[in-house]
């Protein structure tokens, strides 16, 4: 017996729904990559993605997600996302599952 039929027992006229699931996000996809560079802002470490072509909106739900995957801050400027800390590899990783091209650029 698991905890779904346990719940039931216990609450018979309760009305037992299914959570739904967030829906994918439709980010428009360009054909030029992605540049993902490391960069120092006032001695702190961050990451940085330019050169999107798309929308405003759809940047600022990329940036959004990104920020959600890794755990850590980060804001949305002058077209750029800007992360906290150095995450280029799974920034990138990530970014490529999602269809996009990226170019990794800098050291």
């Amino acid at each position: 017996m698991d905890l779904s039929d346990q719940l039931k027992n216990l609450f018979p006229e309760h009305d037992f729904k299914e959570e739904e699931q967030p829906e994918e996000s439709n980010v428009w996809l360009q054909e030029e990559p992605l540049q993902c560079k490391f960069e120092k802002r006032k001695g702190k470490v961050n990451t940085v993605i330019a050169g999107y072509t798309g929308a405003t909106a759809d940047f600022k739900i990329l940036a959004k997600e990104i920020k959600t995957m890794l755990g850590v801050g980060g804001s949305f400027k002058n077209d750029e996302i800007i992360i906290q800390g150095d995450y280029r590899d799974r920034i990138m990783d990530f970014l490529k599952e999602k269809g996009f091209k990226v170019k990794r650029v800098g050291g």
